[in-house]
This record gives structure tokens, sequence and C-alpha cells, in this order.
């Protein structure tokens, strides 16, 4: 008995002891919304497409923070809602109110906070305003206030206004593109604002912001090779084990966006005044001073120049980036200029001509047709151009069924149908194919084909590996890689390069306040 009595006492203490533990760690929020959108493109993204993520699902989305993680076991967590898109159209204004509603209502429920996680991507475009992260992050702090300390992590390509960046206490973005450190920079995120909550140090007093005007895709921005490979190397060490500075950024930003907000910016971020804007000015200087070396980071062509050199290529597989409506960029991803073209090539009329792999065109009804025949049947009907038809037509496809595989999160149902020599993927949902297993899982396999055309830009690290050779074809598109075809009206001018005689702008650091100052 007694025995029992003393196991319970301890038990007792114990557990007395873990909750004055657990109450003595800050109280941490995480919040996000994220996607890239181009407003070149017709299509629209809605609420489903976002995927939100609420409560304990939101830590599956991040490995840094698994139950017995150290991040996890550094502060009470309060997740409220995640939610992330493939790049697609501007979001609805409904799906907009409808996710940023729940989020804050989750917020509310669990207030006060010492801090907050922001999870945003910064290229978000939704009908009827401007500024969509900035908008999200002055309702977010109408709820949690000013003594929270906010920080965000962003995608490279993203925007950040004064707005956003006064709202907000730390941040960081990518400094790789393709974005290989994308969870690197979440976790840093984090790690930055627990560093700050536990060393009682707070929000950094400085924030240096430098708006630098160009323009630029992706594709030539890389840091795969120069000058954005020297240019980002820069980033690291003065942000990193740096007395005085917390962190910095440089943001390419989204050029398929047309708003103000589109263009470059360096921001630094810490508690050294001097430090941060000489940082931010040595930044900013170089990313002016390279901007004419900036350039596609594979060869580029036309489309009938790129199948010319890939029929004739010894090297197998050739892989093709059809550039123009890449839905990782934001575009509708059905159109059908692309695949169009190749069918009327006679090379691959025959089913014994060069094996090409395309990827791929969204259709609903195709695929409702052909899961009626089924796998071996053959089909005839056409496909895609349901969203964006300004530059062909729905495409004539009369083939075998090869495959019909369900259970997909973003294509839902695929189907591959063999025309002539081509294996075209054709999605219930527009669906970007960037892993090897994505290919495999249709029963189609990359490596062996002669060539594979993938709506993409630049490479993703899995294709980027497959390839033995690789051209960026210059299509048509939301996303077109030729910007001087693009009817911008709202973004500020003068533009690099859009305005290439433009005078060298002023490149001084400006001040952001300290939010809620």
């Amino acid at each position: 008995m007694k025995k029992h009595f003393l196991l319970s006492l301890t038990c007792w203490f114990a557990a007395l002891h873990f909750g004055s533990a657990q109450n003595n760690l800050p109280r941490v929020a995480i919040a996000g919304l994220g996607i890239e959108s181009s407003t070149f493109s017709p299509a629209v993204t809605h609420e489903e497409a976002f995927h939100a993520k609420t409560g304990d699902q939101v830590f599956t989305s991040y490995p840094f923070m698994k139950d017995e993680s150290p991040l996890r076991k550094q502060a009470q967590w309060f997740p409220s809602l995640v939610g992330k898109s493939i790049p697609g159209g501007a979001a609805t204004r409904e799906a907009y109110e409808s996710l940023v509603t729940k989020m804050l209502d989750l917020l509310k429920k669990n207030a006060p906070y010492d801090g907050l996680y922001l999870d945003i991507h910064g290229a978000m475009s939704v009908q009827g305003l401007n500024d969509p992260e900035g908008d999200l992050i002055t309702r977010i702090r109408q709820v949690v206030g000013y003594k929270t300390l906010v920080s965000t992590s962003m995608d490279l390509h993203g925007c950040v206004t004064k707005r956003l960046a006064q709202n907000t206490d730390l941040m960081t973005c990518y400094r790789m593109a393709p974005h290989e450190d994308a969870m690197q920079t979440k976790e840093r995120a984090v790690q930055h604002l627990l560093d700050r909550l536990k060393s009682g140090k707070g929000k950094p007093a400085y924030k240096a912001w430098i708006p630098v005007p160009i323009l630029l895709p992706g594709e030539q921005t890389s840091t795969r090779i120069e000058p954005g490979k020297s240019l980002y190397a820069e980033v690291t060490p003065i942000a990193d084990n740096n007395a005085g500075i917390v962190d910095a950024g440089i943001w390419i930003s989204y050029a398929w966006a047309d708003a103000p907000r589109n263009h470059g910016v360096v921001m630094v971020v810490g508690d050294d005044k001097e430090k941060v804007a000489t940082s931010a000015e040595k930044l900013a200087k170089h990313f002016w001073d390279v901007r004419s070396k900036f350039d596609f980071v594979a060869p580029v062509g036309k489309l009938d120049e790129v199948l010319n050199k890939a029929i004739v290529s010894k090297k197998k597989p050739f892989f093709i980036s059809d550039t123009g409506d890449n839905p990782t960029a934001g575009a509708a991803g059905d159109v059908t200029w692309t695949i169009t073209e190749i069918l009327k090539r006679p090379e691959f009329q025959k089913a014994d001509g060069p094996a090409l792999i395309y990827a791929s065109i969204p259709d609903p009804e195709f695929v409702k047709k052909a899961q009626a025949i089924g796998v071996g049947g053959t089909i005839e009907s056409t496909a895609g151009a349901i969203v964006d038809h300004r530059f062909a037509k729905p495409v004539p496809l009369k083939g075998t069924i090869e495959s019909i595989v369900e259970g997909d999160r973003d294509g839902v149902v695929e189907v591959v149908v063999k025309v002539g020599s081509v294996h075209v993927i054709v999605t219930q949902k527009r669906k970007p194919y960037h892993k090897e297993k994505d290919f495999e899982r249709l029963g189609l396999k990359p490596r062996e084909a002669d060539i594979v055309v993938v709506k993409i830009g630049y490479l993703e690290p899995e294709l980027y590996n497959m390839q033995k050779d690789w051209i960026m074809a210059l299509t048509p598109g939301g996303v077109d890689q030729d910007l001087y075809r693009l009817p911008y009206k709202h973004i500020q001018r003068p533009m690099y390069p859009l305005d290439k005689d433009m005078k060298t702008p002023n490149l001084s650091a400006q001040w952001i306040p300290v939010s809620g100052k």
C-alpha cells in the first residue's frame, strides 16, 4: 500500500513538473497559404486546389516537426490552417476569403501567442486584390496582435511589398532555384523564431528593404548557372553566423503576374543597423550589376527546331520543356498547341517511330470515356483546350489505351493513350510531372524513351538527372518565356529587361518600421 502511494506521488510530481515545463514553453502558431498564380492565364484556382490542412495534419508538411524532433519540443504548437496549391491561375476571391476566414477562426481559438510561423509562397494572385499576402498578414495581425513575433518563409519567386515586410518580423526565402532547399528554408524560419523567443531578443530592430526593378522568369535566373549561382552564393555568408544580422534574402519575384509588386527585392533583417544596410546594398548592387548576364538555364528554340534536334539526336532520353504552358509556373496546363504540332509530324505517325512521352493534357471527359472503354481498347476523341484555347483547339487523339491509373492527389485519374509512336498522358485534373515515379506508376519508362516532352520550364532535379540532352521549347501559354509578348499594364516602369536603357535606380536601403510601429 505504501509503495503504491509513493509511486502515485512520484507520478503526480512528474506530471506536475511536465505540465509546468510545458507551460513555460513559448506558445507558437502555424499558418500558411501559398500558390504561384499567373494573371496571364485564363485559369482560376478554387478552394479545393489548396488541399488545406488543419490541426495536427499541418505537422505532416514539415519533416523537421515530427513528434520527437528537437524543434517540436521547444514550444507549445498551435497549427491553424496551411493550404498549398500547385501553381495555377488567380485564386477566386471566394476561395481566398473562405480559406482566410477558417485560418483566422482557428487562430482566434488558441490565442494569445508568443510567436507565429507564416508559411507562404509570395506570388499568390487573387481576383480583386493587388497584394494578397499583404492583405493576409494584415488580417492575421488583427487577430494575434503585434506582441506576437512573426517569422515568414517564402519562395524566392515571391513578392515582398512594404506592407508584407512591415507586418512580419523575420523573413527568409529559398536560396536555390530549382528549390532544393525549400524545407531547409522553412526550418530556418522556425529556428530563427524560436531562437529570438528563447533569447528574449524578440523583434530585430532593423529591416532594410530595397526594390530592384528587374523582372525575369525563373528559367533565366536559376542558381545552377551564372550569374544567379554567384549572386545567391553571397547570401549565406551574409545571413548565417554573422553577428548583428538574422537573415538576408534576394527575391527574384514572379514575371507572370501583372501588379505593382512584381519586381525584385533585397531584404536584410538584424540588430546592427550599419551591417544590415551595407549588406542589403551590397546584394542589391550585385543583383543590378549582373542583370544583363542572366540567360536561359538551357538551350532554347522554336518547337520545330527543337523537335528536329531531338529526332536525330543519339542522346536518349532527349528532354524537351514545353515552357509556355508550364503548370509548375502557373499556366492552365491544357494548351494543346505543342501536342498538336507533334502529332502533325510524320515521324511520329507510325507505331515504330521515335518513342515520345508527352506529359500532359487535362480533360475529365476524355478520361471518363477512356474508363468506359478500358485498357487495351481504342479511343477516338478530343482532349484539352477547355480552359486555355487561345492558341489551339482541342487535340484529336485516336489510339490505344495503354493504362488507366487512379488515386493521384493532383491528376486524380491518369490515362496513357498511344497515338502512333507518341504516348500521350491525359489526366482528369492538371498535374505537373517532375518525378520518375510519376511516369513509372503509369507503366511508362522515361529513361528508355527517345524523347520526353514535359510541361515545365527548367527541369526539376529528378528530370534533370534523367536527361541525356535537354532543350527548352519557346511555346505559347500563360507563362510565355517571351516577356515582350505579355500585355503588362500594372507593373512599375521602367523595368528591366522591358526597358533595357533605363537609368540605374536608387539602390539605397529603405528602412521598414518594426511591426506595430
